[in-house]
């Protein structure tokens, strides 16, 4: 592969005091970048948008380059010779957070800051690497740095367009991109009738025109004393009286600068290959790892379908890059960044964002027809290179990702199969974050901070036994048309228990077929906002409830065969902030009436814990059944077992004093 690769580590330190993380013994935090120049000719960056358009060096070689952070055992020998690439979500690590149950944060230095040790006891060496191209330098998250393309020396213009919403009262203007972090397309013209502006309060509303005189391309903010003080800017929009919160605000307007953003996910590749093949001492990690693992969630699951779907999984004499790749939330999507003007954070939901173009054929890892068109494909379809894959989703990914299309056929909605390579495992009734809440309290209910670590550990230690000694995991499991866990939502929404207090949701989100354009195959986006084409949407399925409201035809954990409440992946906004719609990514909990006496008074048709278990000992010795019957499955590590009854003996469900929340379990 015509790539060069030099590594420049800037900070070498031993972290945690020298802790010893069993065989694995010590380990050390290396900090720097990655530097790359890159043949643009070379055929195996041929789909890379604008490529052809990115400056060149004296070489004729395209450079970019992208921060590096890598944890690995001081001894590499000690070791297990994996390297573990952790594709970090908008700058942020997340394999530590997702499997050592540790907290947010990206210099993991101190024994606390690496939760419970996992991935280290296990003797991982774990690479994260700078790929999203839009992100700004300089503010502690993992950045690259792309080349702009030029058109004969110029900046490329053309049209953008962006969403806003406000969460609470007083948003008086937002940055273009729609967060601080993220790089502004700045606006060429500020003047706004140049622009449109629109006001929806639902996705599926009619949008309406804001008036040119309402609006502007500036910054504002309003002082203690109450005065409202703005200035121009090129780079923020400010609604006059400020954003009403919940509604949905759409921008089009014309900006100029476009990055060769497609660079972010090949200098993955580029990078791994190196560190896996070179041997020289310019290598960190000369001849200390034989296999490569490829991890992400959510946004960063999202790349690394779409990694393996490119067909970067091979360098260019074949061998593969990684041997087996984890995706944990990426609903039924892909990235959509290798595009001009990309906006590589943005996602869709049913209630913000639902036109960008993140869900969309081929959805299975399986050879499945399209519903629309004559095309037959699968994100695997090189088994020369394929990775093994092991797959995670909750249920947030049903209700809001579209996640049944993974699994059933976009022409028909009958079960389809995945490939003998790849398992997949529905985590039932869990939040598309897991124990991490989100920071907007949007929801109507209590989030569902059921924690996803234990069986994504699970589910880790399996695909290593599978790449390492071929030792198959477990079947699939997700819900089936074939056996009745996979319905329509008509029959999900009406099978959920009808709660006193609770809103159920009136549907799920929904997934047209849009008309972005005709160039957008070559990504360029031409039609703004998009148009969804007439009787063409595809059929979206759900999970079947119990009579709790807690998923069957999934993997259920012991909070599930031993619940204290009702757990689902879906939340309703708040009334006075898009009430009816679905809470972003949010999930509810909603706990059982305690007693008897309580159930009978609220008219709540789910049993109470009272009637349930009747004693906290009974409770306790519900909750090792359910964890011994997973491990003995294979699906829970005996170090979570002892986690879960622990957690269990920490919390009475039948004492008034206790909270009643999903089950914290403790790190170590």
């Amino acid at each position: 592969m015509s790539t060069n690769v030099r590594i420049e580590i800037a900070r070498r330190e031993t972290i945690a005091e020298g802790h010893a993380f069993g065989d694995a013994g010590a380990y050390e935090h290396l900090v720097g970048t990655a530097h790359f120049a890159l043949d643009p000719r070379d055929a195996v960056n041929a789909n890379v948008v604008d490529l052809a358009l990115a400056p060149v060096n004296a070489d004729g070689m395209v450079e970019f380059s992208a921060d590096l952070d890598i944890l690995k055992p001081v001894d590499l020998a000690r070791g297990n010779g994996t390297l573990f690439y952790d594709v970090n979500n908008r700058g942020n690590m997340t394999g530590l957070r997702a499997f050592n149950d540790a907290p947010a944060g990206n210099d993991p230095q101190t024994i606390e800051s690496l939760g419970n040790g996992f991935l280290l006891r296990q003797g991982y060496t774990i690479v994260n690497s700078g790929w999203q191209g839009d992100l700004l330098p300089g503010l502690g998250l993992l950045a690259c740095d792309l080349p702009e393309a030029l058109q004969d020396g110029q900046r490329l213009r053309g049209l953008i367009r962006q969403e806003f919403i406000a969460e609470r009262e007083g948003v008086l203007s937002m940055p273009l991109s729609g967060a601080p972090v993220i790089r502004n397309y700045e606006a060429v013209d500020l003047d706004t009738a140049k622009a449109t502006m629109t006001l929806r309060r639902h996705e599926q509303d009619e949008r309406v025109p804001l008036s040119s005189k309402d609006w502007a391309f500036a910054a504002a903010e309003r002082a203690a004393d109450g005065q409202v003080t703005t200035e121009v800017s090129a780079g923020d929009c400010c609604i006059k009286g400020g954003f009403k919160p919940g509604w949905i605000y759409e921008l089009v307007y014309e900006t100029e600068g476009s990055r060769v953003m497609g660079l972010g996910i090949v200098g993955i590749r580029d990078l791994v290959a190196f560190l896996r093949t070179d041997a020289s001492d310019a290598n960190p990690l000369a001849g200390g790892t034989s296999r490569a693992y490829f991890y992400g969630q959510s946004l960063s699951a999202r790349v690394v379908r779409q990694f393996i779907y490119d067909g970067y999984n091979a360098d260019a004499d074949g061998t593969k890059i990684f041997d087996a790749v984890y995706t944990h939330v990426s609903g039924g999507g892909r990235l959509f960044a290798n595009a001009r003007f990309a906006q590589v954070g943005r996602y869709p939901r049913q209630h913000e964002e639902h036109q960008w173009p993140s869900e969309r054929y081929p959805f299975a890892y399986s050879a499945v027809p399209d519903a629309f068109s004559d095309e037959l494909d699968a994100v695997l379809k090189r088994p020369e290179s394929d990775p093994l894959v092991m797959h995670t989703h909750t249920n947030t990914e049903y209700w809001n990702r579209h996640a049944s299309l993974g699994h059933t056929s976009p022409k028909t909605g009958e079960d389809i199969e995945f490939p003998d390579t790849v398992r997949a495992y529905f985590l039932a009734s869990a939040q598309h974050m897991g124990a991490n809440p989100a920071p907007e309290d949007i929801g109507q209910q209590a989030q569902n901070q059921m924690s996803n670590g234990p069986l994504m550990r699970g589910a880790l230690a399996a695909m290593d036994r599978w790449m390492t000694d071929g030792t198959p995991p477990p079947a699939s499991i997700v819900p089936r048309r074939a056996n009745g866990t996979l319905v329509s939502p008509e029959q999900a929404i009406a099978a959920l228990p009808r709660i006193p207090g609770v809103t159920r949701p009136a549907e799920p989100s929904r997934l047209p077929l849009y008309d972005h354009g005709s160039d957008f195959d070559r990504g360029y986006v031409t039609e703004y906002p998009p148009k969804p084409i007439a009787d063409k949407e595809y059929t979206v399925q759900l999970p079947l409830v119990d009579a709790d409201g807690n998923d069957l035809g999934g993997l259920r954990t012991p909070e599930i065969m031993a619940p204290a409440g009702t757990h689902t992946g879906w939340n309703i906004r708040k009334p006075e902030l898009g009430g009816n719609d679905l809470a972003s990514l949010l999930g509810s909990f909603i706990p059982f009436p305690r007693t008897k006496a309580d159930r009978e008074a609220s008219g709540d048709p789910r049993l109470s814990i009272e009637e349930r278990y009747g004693t906290h000992a009974a409770y306790v010795d519900a909750v090792r059944a359910a964890a011994e019957e997973l491990a003995g499955q294979g699906f829970l590590l005996t170090e979570d077992v002892t986690r879960y009854v622990a957690a269990a003996q920490a919390r009475d469900p039948l004492g008034a004093s206790s909270t009643l929340r999903p089950l914290v379990l403790p790190k170590t």
